[in-house]
C-alpha cells in the first residue's frame, strides 16, 4: 500500500511517519523481535515491510555521504546487506531454529546518486535453497529513480 509522502526529520522519530510512499511501523514488531542490529540503527534504517521473500526499508541519506555530498556507495551495500541478510535468516529459521545464514557473496552495481532525504532498499528473494539464499535489493531515491542493485549470497548453515 501506498501513501502520500510526509518528510521525517530525525531518524529516531520515524515510527508512524511516511517515507518515501512507505509507512515505516514499529521496528521490534515488523522484525519479529529480531532487531535491526547496531550498525543498521547508526545509519537511519528502518524496516517497513520483511519476509524471506520480499522485505523493504529506507535509509536516510544525511549522515552517511562522502565528501562530494553523494549517498556512500558502502551505505547502499549496508542497506543491501542487511536487508539480504536478515531475510535470509528469517528463511534459515523456518528449516530449524537450529539454522542461520552467513553471507559468502555480496556484489553491488551503482546507477545512480541520492543527495538528500531517504533511500528506498526493496528485498526480493532469487533463490531460497536447504543450502543456499540469494536475494535482490533495488534501491531507489525518494522520486524512485533506481540508485544502486545489490545481490547477495548466504550459505545456510546448522549450530
Amino acid at each position: 500500500m501506498r501513501f502520500s509522502e510526509r518528510d521525517a526529520v530525525h531518524a529516531d522519530e520515524v515510527v508512524g511517519e511516511v517515507i518515501n510512499g512507505h509507512l515505516v511501523p514499529d521496528q521490534d514488531e515488523v522484525s519479529h523481535g529480531r532487531g535491526l542490529g547496531e550498525l543498521s540503527r547508526t545509519m537511519g534504517m528502518h524496516l517497513v515491510r520483511f519476509s524471506a521473500e520480499h522485505s523493504i526499508a529506507v535509509m536516510r541519506v544525511e549522515g552517511n555521504t562522502q565528501p562530494i555530498g553523494l549517498l556512500h556507495g558502502g551505505a547502499y551495500c549496508v542497506l543491501g546487506e542487511s536487508l539480504g541478510s536478515m531475510s535470509a535468516n528469517f528463511f534459515a529459521r523456518t528449516i530449524s531454529d537450529d539454522h542461520y545464514a552467513v553471507g559468502i557473496d555480496i556484489n553491488a552495481t551503482h546507477t545512480g546518486s541520492a543527495t538528500s532525504g531517504w533511500v528506498t532498499g526493496e528485498c526480493r528473494a532469487i533463490h531460497l535453497g536447504r543450502s543456499m539464499t540469494v536475494h535482490e535489493i533495488v534501491i531507489t531515491d525518494g522520486d524512485g529513480r533506481r540508485c544502486s542493485t545489490v545481490r547477495i549470497t548466504n550459505l545456510i548453515r546448522e549450530r
